[in-house]
């Protein structure tokens, strides 16, 4: 009876772990079919047999970005839509580039965490925890530092030096998507009505009419 007991304990934990698991590749890759008409949870794979290296492939984040915009910042993202052999994988990259005090403003990942690491400049980077706390977490970083941004939560960084920043950053999806918070709220496509936004935000209807007329 007590060996009984050893196998189905044995059993149990194996199945725990089995099941704490990723999932398992079931092939080599699954390189992204941009401009197929199958509408799956992301992509559907391109043919094998038409695969080539530059599905594998990106250049160009070694040329900086322009950053001369009203935020001071450019993304040059490195996902599944620059590079489809990403499609399944899970990882995509990107590089940011600052001018002084310019600004990536506050925004989320809704299926990613992101970790930056800062290449030149200082940079201040934050996120914010849910409700009901709503505490901002907050650092200055310096060349070589690193920081992390859990998933989905609201962050930023801000150059605050008087040169030119750069950050490299990795996330943990291959199409992690971006919510700019001020684009969403004040730039949705038909406007949010101003009343709504002027209760949400305490202020008047005047005012969320001129900052919608920005975005």
């Amino acid at each position: 009876m007590a060996s009984h007991f050893i196998v189905l304990g044995l059993l149990i934990a194996t199945f725990s772990c089995a099941i704490a698991s990723d999932s398992s590749p079931l092939q080599d890759f699954c390189v992204a079919d941009l401009t197929g008409p199958v509408l799956v949870n992301g992509f559907a794979c391109k043919d094998p047999k038409l695969v080539v290296a530059d599905d594998f492939y990106m250049s160009g984040l070694n040329v900086p970005g322009n950053a001369t915009n009203p935020i001071g910042s450019k993304v040059t993202p490195a996902n599944v839509a620059q590079i489809p052999g990403l499609n399944t994988l899970g990882i995509s990259m990107a590089r940011i580039d600052f001018a002084p005090w310019g600004v990536n403003p506050p925004h989320t990942h809704p299926r990613a965490t992101e970790i930056l690491t800062v290449l030149e400049g200082t940079l201040e980077v934050g996120f914010v925890t849910s409700n009901p706390d709503n505490r901002l977490i907050t650092k200055v970083l310096q060349k070589g530092d690193v920081f992390v941004f859990p998933i989905n939560l609201v962050h930023y960084q801000r150059n605050t030096g008087n040169v030119n920043a750069v950050a490299i950053v990795a996330l943990s999806s291959q199409n992690p998507g971006v919510i700019t918070i001020a684009n969403a709220v004040f730039g949705s496509k038909p406007d949010i009505a101003n009343d709504l936004l002027a209760k949400s935000f305490q202020t008047d209807t005047n005012t969320i009419d001129l900052i919608q007329s920005k975005f």
